[in-house]
């Protein structure tokens, strides 16, 4: 019998006569729990009378009752939680989906970052305390991760499928579905209401976290011809055994947005939380339930954000919770180092450079240290890995696999490095080249080539490798050792071949006119301008951060106006005249890391092509919102006619910075109540290769502000420094 009968039958209302009901419960689903609790029965001792076999039976259902309801209660930020008397579920029990549906509640509801680390923390302990191997599948389930991001591992599930799984799951009309979905703007929220008015003969099992995640990993597996209609059955399997809020945030991550606000940094420090304050145990109940009972609170605090630190750290060498999870569970938090190291054809998250105004800043800034100058390169960062089989594997900034994107690469790999490489790391720039005349083309020409799966026989846009760092050597790991040693490194086991693959150009000299003679000629060379680096003192490889001993000297600089910054479009205007029917202005956000927030910056309306705009609109008129994301700071007046979802980067150029009364960003850092915007901002192009939360910090922000001449003349102080 096929799947979709089967979820059709337990629909099935009260109202029908007993007799059928008899009838279909032989032909249910339920025919296997029937058949369990039979099988049950049988291993019951014989001693047992039918009447005290059911007295027992509804003992059970009593229980099962009295579980459920404790589950729909279950509340992880309660103040002074215990995670074993607070839990919904007993040790040794898997975790119920519902918890998690739970946690994420009320994390949607409170917008603290601080308070929602905690309560996600909550959900983490009781997990280690009572079901430690559910513990891999409740991260990811928060995450909303199938595995390891760089891995590539997606959902796949369109808007239509899901529609069409709740319409059949729920009886409900397809139109009458999409005609909620349109009005509400969550998919989710339609689906918990469904599923709320559903009366059903039999109660399924209730879902638990690991076999939802199991599930979702069975979708994303699937393709093919027939791939759509067995999702949809998987879903509606899903769909009938949901309460409560577990059908909202099951549509949503099948969408693939939790719309929760939840960054993994914040997972990262609830799960460090977790992991220090209910460490793992073998006996139980366990001696220590929370390690930080006993500190005063700027010590508890002090000590977690250290442990945080240590995790946080590893994830960046090691972004892969299959690995880090068991170490935690088994060793503790302070064995990480230890067992989870950089490892080839495992990416890592790259370093990054603090913008800076001129050839002067960068004077001040290293003073007496040693620097050197290279070319910034107008390209895709390819971070290239020799794995030890002799793989050669290709990550971008946002640790996706590019290397079915670039075979030119990885074939042209093994021709340029010395015997001597058995595997590496390496940071690098894939820069389109014109071979016929034999210079760097625009980074637009580079985005027309296909992005997965190319053919070597079909490539029309060529590339040249221009590398700049050596991250990893024959087993030893180079993040720790100077940028001078890397750098020799690099040059001793790679060979240069023109067009192909080059080191990147520098110059090592402190002397201002000719380094600034250097910027104008790294320009004449088609680069944005250059990158400034410490080569020994506090010249570690600072992975996954914007450090102060990276600068980058652009050549806007050279146009008398500051770097470029990538903000999110959170907002539209409607446009008028030769713009009516489309969108005329959009609200700009930065991305606040603190509080994982996206602060309005400015309203942009210039910059724009008749193209751009038509582009624009056509993209992001399938992100439209009904209200705004509990994350988004917007004053009331600079309210646009349209939400938008947080799914698009944009870099943008300025004139200036100013303080704002009524953009929010960097607000408290510059001025206690008044944010920061910007003055004539101008649209340059998207930003495909960055995710919202890598658009332009409220601290960059505010640093940018506070750098200009004007601001620097009233004696404003300049540093800023940038933390996990």
């Amino acid at each position: 019998m096929s799947c979709s009968l089967s979820s059709t039958l337990m629909l099935v209302i009260y109202s029908f006569p007993s007799s059928l009901l008899l009838l279909l419960s032989c032909l249910s689903p339920r025919k296997a729990a029937v058949k369990l609790e039979k099988s049950e029965e049988k291993n019951e001792p014989e001693k047992l009378s039918s009447g005290e076999k059911a007295e027992e039976k509804e003992k059970k259902k009593s229980e099962k009752g009295v579980e459920s309801a404790n589950q729909g209660q279950y509340d992880p930020s309660k103040a002074h939680y215990h995670p074993i008397d607070d839990a919904c579920w007993r040790r040794g029990q898997r975790v119920p989906y519902l918890a998690v549906a739970r946690t994420f509640e009320k994390i949607e509801e409170d917008s603290g970052r601080l308070r929602n680390i905690e309560t996600l923390s909550n959900l983490l302990r009781s997990v280690i305390l009572l079901s430690p191997e559910d513990l891999l599948c409740c991260v990811y389930l928060c995450l909303n991760q199938l595995g390891p991001a760089y891995q590539g591992l997606e959902l796949g599930t369109g808007e239509t499928v899901l529609m069409k799984a709740v319409a059949q799951a729920t009886g409900r009309q397809l139109d009458k579905i999409k005609a909620e979905a349109q009005e509400k703007g969550d998919l989710g929220l339609v689906a918990e209401s469904s599923r709320s008015n559903q009366r059903m003969m039999f109660a399924p099992a209730n879902l638990t976290a690991v076999g939802v995640f199991t599930k979702l990993k069975e979708i994303g597996s699937m393709s093919g011809n027939s791939a759509m209609n067995k999702k949809i059955d998987i879903i509606k399997g899903l769909f009938v055994a949901c309460r409560f809020s577990e059908a909202r945030y099951i549509v949503r991550s099948l969408a693939g947005k939790l719309r929760i606000g939840l960054a993994e940094q914040s997972v990262l420090a609830a799960l460090s939380q977790a992991v220090c304050l209910s460490p793992p145990a073998a006996e139980f109940p366990p001696a220590v339930i929370d390690a930080g009972k006993v500190m005063s609170t700027e010590s508890r605090r002090a000590w977690l954000e250290e442990k945080a630190l240590i995790l946080k750290q590893t994830y960046c060498e090691m972004p892969n919770y299959d690995v880090i999870i068991p170490v935690l569970l088994k060793d503790g938090i302070d064995e990480l180092p230890h067992h989870c190291r950089l490892t080839p054809g495992v990416p890592l998250r790259p370093m990054l450079a603090h913008p800076t105004k001129g050839v002067g800043e960068v004077m001040k800034r290293f003073d007496e240290a040693a620097f050197t100058c290279e070319y910034k390169y107008d390209g895709e960062r390819a971070q290239i890995h020799i794995v030890e089989n002799g793989e050669v594997r290709i990550f971008s900034r946002n640790q996706e696999d590019n290397t079915s994107k670039y075979p030119d690469i990885t074939s042209r790999i093994p021709q340029v490095k010395r015997e001597s490489v058995r595997s590496c790391v390496l940071d690098a720039e894939a820069v389109a080249w014109d071979r016929e005349k034999k210079q760097i083309q625009p980074f637009q020409v580079l985005t027309t080539r296909k992005r997965k799966d190319v053919d070597a026989s079909e490539i029309k846009v060529q590339v040249c490798v221009y590398a700049f760092d050596l991250l990893y050597l024959n087993g030893e790991s180079l993040v720790r050792e100077p940028l001078s040693k890397r750098r020799a490194l690099l040059r001793e086991s790679f060979v240069e071949k023109e067009g192909e693959f080059v080191f990147a150009r520098s110059l090592d000299s402190d002397n201002t006119e000719t380094i600034a003679e250097f910027l104008e000629q790294s320009i004449r060379d088609s680069c944005e301008g250059l990158m400034v680096k410490t080569l020994e003192k506090d010249a570690t490889y600072e992975i996954a951060k914007r450090s102060h001993n990276w600068l980058k000297l652009k050549k806007d600089y050279l146009e008398g106006v500051g770097d470029t910054v990538d903000l999110c479009v959170v907002g539209a205007y409607l446009g008028k005249g030769k713009r009516a029917g489309s969108y005329g202005g959009f609200l700009l956000a930065c991305y606040d890391e603190d509080n994982e927030e996206f602060q309005s910056v400015c309203k942009i309306g210039t910059g724009f092509k008749d193209e751009d705009l038509e582009q624009h609109y056509n993209f992001l008129k399938e992100h439209i919102l009904p209200k705004p994301r509990p994350y988004y700071r917007v004053d009331q007046s600079a309210e646009p006619d349209v939400w938008l979802d947080a799914v698009q980067v944009w870099e943008v150029k300025c004139a200036d910075l100013s303080l704002s009364p009524v953009y929010k960003a960097a607000m408290g850092l510059v001025d206690p109540e008044k944010g920061i915007s910007l003055r004539f901002p101008r649209f340059l192009r998207v930003r495909d290769d960055k995710k919202p939360e890598d658009a332009t910090t409220g601290a960059q922000i505010a640093d940018l502000y506070r750098k200009q001449q004007q601001i620097q003349n009233q004696g404003e102080k300049t540093d800023l420094e940038d933390y996990y």
